[in-house]
């Protein structure tokens, strides 16, 4: 089985969205992101949290958080990312292979 770290990319930072949310959207987002988690089950790893940039980036592309899945190929970890909230709230999802380190 191989793991998968996906990376929550927006054009507003995870800081900017918490900071002008107010409680009852956090609430519906937390909600929303519990249920996609049971849905996903097993397939995560680690949920993961809000990330900030601090140095480097893109100018206007925020990576928000991150997210660490298993699964046998990709093909199982876009479907376990299927209904994903942060894609109905109009972000992108990157899947990255996390690859074996030869001699390790």
């Amino acid at each position: 089985m191989s793991r998968f770290l996906v990376l929550y990319r927006s054009a507003v930072s995870a800081a900017e969205q918490m900071a002008t949310a107010d409680p009852d959207s956090g609430a519906e987002s937390m909600k929303a992101w519990m249920e996609w988690s049971e849905r996903a089950g097993e397939s995560i790893v680690d949920l993961g949290s809000p990330t900030q940039t601090v140095a480097g980036g893109e100018p206007g592309s925020f990576i928000g958080g991150y997210s660490v899945l298993q699964a046998d190929d990709l093909d199982a970890v876009q479907r376990a990312l299927d209904g994903h909230p942060h894609v109905t709230w109009g972000g992108t999802i990157e899947i990255l292979e996390m690859l074996e380190i030869p001699g390790m």
